[in-house]
């Protein structure tokens, strides 16, 4: 079924489930902290974690390091520099490597982003949303905006060159001017990387249960099409759906999830996917999600919460739902690389998906088309089960 003739770059995630308290929008494996945070047990049983996966990925070199939450800045300069370096006694870790840590701007300092810096962090998502401070009370951050501005000028100061800005638009109450003027505050800020994304209501979460009111399609629309221009003049350029970055200063690990690239994933509901060239498969792996039980599972299969092999349809899938949220879409040859399946497993739905105006393809490049970014989840419909491929995107 497959045919690797190599592996895929390699890089880790590492999930701190902990936030102060949860925000009413996260879908995210997140816990408000109670009683503190176990950080050193913590960090132990992430180091054990690791060690139980590495035979999955004996001679590999990790590209990137993502220490994603819940907030992991809630964690010491101390456990961070612990940590790092257990991975790297552990697992090589590419000199060039980007190692990115992502930070609530109410739990950081100068100090604490010096400290993360010392411990080999080279990358911040700082997790801003806006800069109104009656914005922000409405989607339950901890910081205000004068916070948020300290966190990226702390930022500067502890020697990043290298930083994301978390930022929504869409935001209850929000009118299209605020959103503009937060992006230019966002952009004066002089971040590598700014995320611009539309806030939206997912499943088990406080804001589904009770809905807030939001703007109106119309001002959503025009929102995301200005914000898209202004960043656009200030020198930043989209490569992914809500991704904008400074020349040379993509993220480089969202790419490889993009890209279809495998990671490790060690932390309370972690995910990892893992290409085996030897045995032609792909592995897909959860951990278990509730952080007492994931530590009390530490050194035991019961860390692992699912386990499974993907299917030729599923890699094929997953593959093209990543690669075309990337304004350079992919080429033929990477489809194969990566996902180790011969380009004529998905010819039929491309075929469709051109002939719909949602896709392109020159130079043996595929692309969504405007239309089809606008309506990227229909352009998707193409390569799912057979009724569902005739969406209606007029």
């Amino acid at each position: 079924m497959f045919s690797f003739s190599t592996t895929p770059p390699l890089a880790l995630y590492v999930h701190m489930p902990w936030c102060v308290r949860k925000c009413p929008y996260c879908d995210f494996n997140s816990h408000a902290v109670k009683d503190g945070i176990p950080e050193q047990a913590y960090v132990d049983t992430l180091l054990a974690d690791l060690e139980q996966d590495l035979p999955s990925v004996w001679g590999r070199t990790l590209g990137s390091v993502f220490i994603g939450g819940g907030t992991p800045s809630l964690f010491t300069p101390e456990a961070i520099d612990r940590l790092l370096c257990g991975i790297r006694a552990r697992i090589t870790l590419d000199p060039r490597a980007e190692v990115t840590l992502e930070a609530n701007p109410g739990t950081v300092d100068s100090e604490h982003f010096r400290g993360f810096h010392d411990a080999g962090v080279n990358r911040l998502s700082i997790g801003v949303q806006s800069f109104r401070d009656e914005l922000l009370e409405k989607i339950g951050r901890i910081h205000d905006g004068r916070g948020a501005i300290r966190a990226a000028e702390a930022a500067h100061a502890a020697g990043f060159d290298n930083f994301n800005l978390d930022l929504m638009f869409g935001l209850p109450g929000q009118t299209l001017t605020q959103a503009r003027a937060d992006l230019h505050t966002a952009i004066d800020l002089e971040p590598a990387h700014l995320s611009w994304y539309e806030l939206t209501i997912e499943p088990n979460t406080w804001f589904h249960r009770h809905p807030p009111r939001r703007p109106d399609d119309d001002t959503l629309w025009s929102m995301q099409i200005t914000g898209q221009s202004v960043l656009g003049e200030h020198g930043f350029t989209r490569y992914e759906v809500s991704a904008y970055a400074r020349h040379g200063k993509q993220c480089r690990h969202n790419l490889n999830y993009w890209q279809f690239g495998d990671y490790l994933g060690i932390g309370a509901g972690a995910h990892g996917k893992v290409t085996d060239a030897a045995r032609q498969q792909i592995t897909r792996m959860a951990k278990t999600r509730h952080p007492e039980r994931y530590l009390e599972a530490a050194h035991s299969a019961q860390r692992i919460s699912s386990s499974s092999v993907l299917s030729a349809e599923d890699a094929a899938l997953e593959y093209v739902m990543n690669a075309l949220r990337l304004d350079a879409g992919f080429t033929r040859q990477a489809f194969t690389e990566a996902t180790g399946l011969p380009f004529a497993h998905i010819e039929t739905p491309v075929a469709r998906a051109l002939g719909a105006g949602l896709l392109t393809g020159q130079d043996q490049r595929l692309q969504a088309t405007a239309r089809g970014q606008r309506y990227l989840n229909e352009l998707l419909q193409y390569w799912m089960p057979e009724q569902a491929a005739h969406a209606d995107t007029r």
